[in-house]
């Protein structure tokens, strides 16, 4: 599922890159959670991660997050596994209006607590009279929430974080030249077919829209919620698989197994690998060889 914010934000949001992000992840993943637990429609705890984009096809600013979630969750009282419905997951028309209304809510609230940065053409903002006018437009219109169908098995989840999550706003294969103080690249016009188009942008402009999506220092841009949670994981993820039948695979169990996938086997003699240790990334630094130091004579 995506979930965009409308283009009168993309100003603020520039301006306010942490705090706007940070609400969209927030308002989007308890909008999930909130309308999955109504037994009206699945009547289930969930688990998702989220990813987070701030570009359009052409380098502009369109902040959005994706949502790759199962097809159901557990039962409130976590004693079975909720199948969704074959072909219908959650009812869009409400997920629009609860994100609507809670990601408008933690943006007056920020407001009030005096988070928000306002500069150029947004300083009449700061007045609480003139921000109270801005919001309300909002609200007259539905917010973008969009429900792509399913994966298709676990192999494509994997290729989808392996390409998809740690993409930058341009890869370079999109990239078709640079000449005369000039960069020409592809996009995709998705108001037609998807139809392939090359766009020339100048230097200067081709930066500025790429150096829009840099994000705030040590900013999270894919995070977990639901039973995926850091602080949840532990408990529930094995609660999921007993209550679906299977087991989770452990690395040894890979390792171990006469049909190891290529991904445990050694790369030069093609032999199963087997983890003996685990390292975090300090570790990692401390067991590091020392660097070279040259000596003057």
């Amino acid at each position: 599922m995506v979930f965009t914010l409308p283009p009168q934000l993309a100003a603020l949001a520039l301006q306010n890159k942490k705090v706007v992000y940070d609400l969209l992840f927030r308002a989007s993943a308890e909008t999930l959670l909130e309308v999955a637990r109504d037994p009206r429609h699945l009547g289930a705890e969930l688990g998702f991660f989220t990813v987070l984009h701030t570009w359009n096809q052409k380098l502009g600013l369109h902040p959005h997050v994706h949502c790759v979630i199962p097809a159901g969750g557990l039962s409130l009282d976590l004693t079975h596994w909720v199948k969704s419905r074959e072909r219908f997951f959650l009812p869009i028309h409400a997920l629009r209006r609860v994100f609507r209304g809670k990601f408008v809510a933690a943006l007056r609230q920020a407001f009030q607590e005096g988070q928000l940065n306002f500069h150029g053409n947004l300083t009449c903002l700061a007045q609480p009279k003139t921000f109270a006018a801005w919001l309300r437009p909002l609200f007259r219109k539905d917010w973008v929430v969009y429900s792509k169908p399913p994966f298709g098995g676990p192999e494509y989840v994997l290729q989808y974080l392996g390409r998809y999550t740690h993409r930058v706003a341009i890869s370079n294969h999109r990239l078709v030249s640079f000449a005369g103080g000039k960069v020409t690249f592809r996009w995709r016009d998705s108001a037609h077919n998807n139809e392939q188009k090359l766009l020339t942008l100048s230097l200067d402009e081709f930066l500025r829209r790429f150096l829009l999506h840099v994000l705030p220092k040590g900013f999270v841009r894919i995070r977990n919620f639901g039973f995926l949670a850091n602080r949840r994981r532990a408990t529930l993820l094995p609660l999921c698989f007993h209550l679906l039948g299977s087991a989770p695979q452990t690395e040894q169990d890979i390792s171990g197994s006469k049909d190891s996938s290529d991904l445990w086997r050694c790369p030069k003699c093609g032999g199963p690998m087997k983890v003996i240790e685990r390292l975090s990334a300090a570790e990692i630094q401390l067991r590091s060889p020392p660097a070279l130091v040259t000596v003057a004579a």
